[in-house]
């Protein structure tokens, strides 16, 4: 299920930030998606 999707203008700027949040604590990545997907739906269907 994909309840996160962030973009960005190069790849390089897309794999700094998977690199930041692989190092958050599960926490703060469940209140980052509280705060942008707060009913988590799934996005999948919108990403299409």
């Amino acid at each position: 299920m994909l309840v996160l999707a962030e973009n960005y203008a190069s790849i390089l700027e897309a794999r700094a930030r998977e690199a930041q949040l692989k190092k958050w604590r599960r926490a703060w990545k469940i209140a980052l998606i509280e705060e942008s997907n707060p009913g988590w739906r799934n996005l999948y269907g919108e990403m299409l």
